[in-house]
């Protein structure tokens, strides 16, 4: 119900959003709703990792709908304007004014506009980017918080490798270990490089192909929380594979000490 509110938020929330897109938005919400409940109601998931290690997924899951939900209340807030937009426009002018400066991931989002753009197209922009940025750094911040200080996902008990990273296969190629720090180094990299790397393909794109436009208030909502949530999102798997290798690595290193051999099944099910 969680994931279909927010995937339905901006076409309940803005007001200019037409009868097709309403109904095309409806659709997309039963069935992102559809298939979650298909994934938690399994015994054992399929697609969605970290799901018996929380709050992972749940720091994820708020970070989006705050970033969701901020975007739709200040669109909405310029054709109804009430206290609260008023507070969250001046809010993300504030932080879009402070995190844009020469070749800082806003500035390179303003390069997905037109030449042509107007100032306020520009300004809403640079609002949607602050907002965006800044919930995405928060929610790094909360999750590096969680593993460094608080232990995650040690102190939820034994973490599973096999059922919380379904997608990943520990039985082919080199050493898991050695995978997953690989993997957790290309999650990294790319997270840090995607919020400059988006605005220069779509740009490259728009010369083309026709333009794509950012002007439409559904377009805007959801290109902003995809630039800046995706690259947070790899930038938080990139650093919970890290902690589950120096998991591992500790207890390969507590067992070669004690003088036994653990197969990489009795690791992967009790890191």
């Amino acid at each position: 119900m969680l994931i279909a509110l927010l995937v339905a938020t901006p076409a309940l929330l803005v007001p200019s959003t037409g009868a097709d897109t309403a109904q095309i938005a409806i659709v997309l919400s039963m069935l992102a709703g559809l298939m979650t409940f298909i994934e938690y109601y399994g015994k054992y998931p399929s697609i969605i990792e970290f799901r018996f290690a929380p709050p992972f997924n749940r720091v994820k899951f708020f970070a989006l709908a705050i970033i969701v939900v901020c975007l739709s209340v200040i669109i909405r807030g310029q054709t109804l304007p009430t206290g609260w937009t008023q507070m969250l426009t001046g809010l993300g002018h504030s932080l879009g004014m402070a995190i844009d400066f020469p070749y800082s991931p806003v500035r390179l989002a303003l390069l997905m506009l037109p030449a042509d753009a107007d100032r306020a197209q520009v300004d809403m922009v640079r609002i949607a980017a602050g907002i965006s940025y800044a919930v995405s750094l928060a929610m790094m911040l909360i999750f590096v918080t969680q593993v460094r200080l608080l232990g995650w996902p040690a102190r939820s008990g034994a973490f599973n490798v096999w059922i919380n990273l379904p997608l990943f296969d520990p039985t082919g190629g080199r050493d898991v270990l050695f995978r997953l720090r690989r993997d957790a180094g290309l999650n990294v990299v790319l997270g840090a490089l995607l919020p400059f790397l988006i605005p220069a393909i779509i740009r490259v794109v728009s010369n083309l192909v026709d333009p794509i436009s950012i002007s439409h208030p559904q377009t805007l909502i959801w290109t902003m929380t995809a630039w800046a949530f995706l690259p947070a999102s790899m930038l938080m798997r990139g650093i919970a594979m890290s902690r589950i290798a120096d998991m591992i690595e500790e207890k390969r290193r507590r067992a070669y000490a004690r003088g036994t051999v653990l197969s990489d099944d009795e690791v992967l099910q009790s890191a």
